[in-house]
């Protein structure tokens, strides 16, 4: 298989001088599921925007397809229109990424930007909104929907340029339980047909559902683990090391028990 990115040794700092990423390094081919795992402050989001070329790092580099991601490449308009077509970005929150008076606009808008003739973008846009099954939301305004139908419209607006590779930022923040299974089943479907499909997430009831593969962010923005899933979740210390799980402690009488929890999103299944 093709590599589709290659980091090596990635560092990133933010504007204030904290650390948001430390020697990162790591590759991702064609037609893989991926996760990244980590706590909340541990990177996940820097890293999904230094995939998209939102943001460049400070040192160490960032290959798509074997070119190296960077300001100076994104100015080559021929470039810059090849990556934005084969890479799509799902926001975390859908409301930085909405912003059209409508629907059938806020989809039309990629393919518009990327030159396509009005034909073929009705046409896309027509697929897009029946594949999503958001026919009622057609010529609604983004800012009036709910949070399920923000996320639905905001995928279908990186579908309609047809990406390669969809890069998500905890796509199932603030989904209710029926439209994670949705989306869920959605980018199985995309994986299927051929997509890469690359999942930022601390959410470790859904990684088995939408990767196959996962790196985990230790809380020193280092990668502490890259392995296949089930190798992931069996790593309890590692979990634990990576505040994925944490450890609750209480007593029976004169006896201490612990006990491995998930965090608050997957804390529903229980004792581990």
């Amino acid at each position: 298989m093709n590599t589709v990115f290659e980091v090596s040794e990635l560092s990133y700092r933010y504007p204030d001088g904290r650390t948001a990423l430390s020697g990162v390094s790591f590759a991702v081919a064609s037609g893989e599921r991926v996760a990244i795992l980590g706590a909340n402050g541990s990177g996940k989001s820097t890293l999904i925007s230094l995939l998209d070329g939102l943001i460049f790092s400070d040192s160490g580099f960032v290959r798509f397809c074997g070119r190296e991601l960077s300001e100076e490449a994104l100015r080559d308009v021929e470039f810059s229109r090849y990556f934005r077509s084969k890479v799509g970005m799902v926001f975390q929150s859908s409301d930085v990424q909405l912003f059209c008076p409508s629907v059938k606009e806020e989809i039309a808008f990629g393919p518009l930007q990327l030159g396509l003739a009005e034909k073929e973008v009705r046409e896309r846009v027509s697929d897009v909104i029946q594949m999503l099954g958001i026919e009622a939301l057609r010529d609604r305004p983004p800012f009036a929907l709910s949070g399920g139908e923000k996320k639905r419209v905001a995928i279908a607006s990186i579908l309609a340029t047809n990406p390669d590779v969809l890069l998500l930022d905890e796509p199932t923040n603030d989904l209710d339980p029926r439209t994670q299974v949705g989306l869920i089943e959605l980018l199985e479907e995309l994986w299927k047909l051929g997509k890469t499909i690359i999942v930022a997430t601390n959410e470790l009831a859904i990684i088995e559902e939408v990767a196959d593969r996962a790196f985990v962010l230790g809380e020193d923005h280092r990668i502490l683990a890259d392995n296949w899933i089930p190798s992931i979740l069996g790593d309890e210390e590692m979990l634990l090391k990576a505040n994925l799980i944490h450890e609750h402690v209480h007593r029976h009488g004169e006896v201490l028990h612990r006990h491995k929890h998930k965090h608050a999103s997957t804390h529903e299944h229980g004792h581990e």
